[in-house]
């Protein structure tokens, strides 16, 4: 297993607006996946930050520059509800844009229908492991080309959250969570930091005034999760003007 980076300069980059914010975005993801001329692995993030981006991939124009074929979509935490559910990350990431372009079994969801959510974690560090071909994480091989990223009212990012015994894995790749910190309060399953940070760019985003609050509690407070989750090539926290405050 590899070490977590620690936190480290993490680059700023603001823009105007969120429809400026979901383009650059895509642009950063589509640039990763040009750099990687074999099998590509993007992992996705649930909420309301990403979508935008979402239904940009959904569009001619940016889904006729996805090479489909050779890239791999999974997800870094799960609400632990039915794929049917609208609190589902997967389902809403489907629902945009994979369903109509990503062959099916390049598609990887947590399996919310396991018995529980340690069963569901299980499987999927199974899956994980298997696409990677190892138990072991190698900083000269990352898992992930990109990992994207969201950044919760408490500062929490995928489900790993303050205070809770998760942020400290350093073993398990996945784990369950019995009980979230923040609505829905239900329970997850989520990628542990080692395998979030092996990842070529971990991309943050954020936009809105409601992210100022807990972007300016990040600057001072370096023990919450979303500075604790650090690629180890190219972290980016991606945001625009209402979200910082300029």
């Amino acid at each position: 297993m590899i070490a977590v980076p620690s936190p480290a300069t993490v680059e700023r980059i603001v823009v105007s607006d969120p429809i400026a914010l979901a383009t650059t975005a895509a642009e950063r993801m589509l640039a990763r996946i040009d750099a990687n001329r074999g099998r590509i692995a993007i992992c996705l993030t649930g909420g309301s930050s990403p979508q935008q981006l979402y239904r940009l991939l959904a569009t001619d124009r940016w889904s006729k520059r996805v090479p489909w074929d050779r890239t791999h979509w999974f997800i870094s935490d799960e609400r632990f509800v039915s794929p049917s559910d609208s609190r589902n990350n997967m389902a809403a990431a489907r629902d945009i844009f994979l369903d109509r372009f990503a062959p099916k079994d390049h598609v990887h969801p947590i399996r919310t229908g396991a018995g529980d959510p340690e069963q569901a974690a299980n499987l999927y560090e199974a899956e994980l492991q298997a696409f990677y071909g190892a138990a072991d994480l190698d900083p000269a091989r990352p898992l992930f080309d990109l990992v994207l990223m969201g950044i919760g009212p408490d500062g929490h990012t995928a489900s790993l959250f303050p205070g809770y015994p998760e942020l400290d894995e350093r073993k398990r790749w996945v784990v369950g969570v019995p009980q979230a910190h923040v609505e829905p309060f239900v329970p997850r399953v989520t990628l542990t930091l080692p395998p979030l940070a092996s990842c070529r760019e971990m991309l943050f985003e954020a936009a809105g005034r409601e992210k100022r609050s807990i972007l300016a509690r990040l600057s001072q407070d370096k023990s919450l999760p979303a500075n604790r989750a650090r690629s180890i090539g190219e972290t980016v926290l991606l945001a625009d003007q209402a979200a910082i405050g300029e």
